[in-house]
């Protein structure tokens, strides 16, 4: 791979780090940011690549400041369909991201301003330090969080989402927590990642992979659809040689094929 702004890892259990590094510039996000990450993503979808978790994280003091203003400055001069179009690559990254078949945990080791929050958001799960800090800028700016919208919307609902949208208000990690956006917040940020890991390691990996495509579809659909659905869906967990490797393994008492240990 050829990463302008990121550095990407695999270690010997298949779980990959990418880490934003721009740390002078707070890892903030343009084309360069969101072409590297879509060569991440490159990665851990490639055949047998054998990766199982993607943590996200960030160089220096802060874990990402949002959106380069200089490439939102560029937007001034072009036309309507070109800024749609740069729009869009924002758009496109997250929606790859959060659909990506593996957990994604956020690492967050500083500060998240506005789309940086986004990218904490639409991770499977986030933990952040005591110190980090956060805030949805965009209003400050005389903007809105669009792109990145659905994915806070959707973790911390509704009404915190107002709360935090609609007066850019900077809050730390406990607040954040508080609000839905963290799942934890830990002073030693390697361990407490670390458990999370060790638990993904004892599950088969298409089964996480179907998982997340379950959750979303049962999200987003009505309570007759999702019986049709989870019916096939148990279905072809059952047809799965993993499925059946997993249950033949559970009855004769010993690991399954995919489990490591730490």
């Amino acid at each position: 791979m050829d990463l302008k702004k990121m550095l990407f890892s695999v270690d010997e259990r298949g779980i990959a780090t990418a880490t934003f590094n721009e740390p002078e510039r707070h890892n903030v996000m343009n084309p360069a940011f969101m072409a590297d990450l879509h060569q991440v993503m490159d990665r851990v979808e490639s055949p047998g690549s054998g990766v199982r978790a993607l943590i996200l994280t960030g160089a220096g003091e802060s874990f990402c400041a949002g959106g380069d203003l200089g490439w939102m400055k560029e937007q001034f001069a072009m036309t309507r369909p070109e800024r749609v179009a740069n729009s869009a690559l924002l758009a496109e990254m997250l929606q790859r991201l959060d659909r990506l078949p593996v957990l994604t945990i956020a690492r967050v080791n500083g500060q998240a301003y506005g789309g940086g929050v986004g990218m904490v958001a639409v991770c499977d799960l986030a933990i952040a330090v005591p110190t980090a800090m956060f805030a949805l800028t965009e209003v400050s700016l005389g903007l809105a969080p669009s792109n990145i919208s659905p994915y806070v919307v959707r973790r911390m609902g509704a009404a915190n989402a107002r709360r935090s949208f609609l007066n850019a208000r900077r809050m730390d990690a406990a607040m954040a927590r508080s609000l839905g956006l963290l799942a934890e917040v830990a002073e030693d940020l390697d361990a407490a990642v670390e458990v999370e890991v060790a638990s993904l390691l004892r599950c088969g990996p298409e089964a996480v992979a179907a998982t997340k495509r379950l959750i979303e579809w049962v999200d987003t659909h009505d309570a007759e659809d999702n019986a049709w659905y989870t019916a096939r869906d148990l279905a072809d967990a059952w047809e799965r040689e993993e499925g059946q490797a997993g249950i033949q393994a559970f009855l004769d008492k010993r690991p399954p094929p995919w489990r490591r240990e730490r």
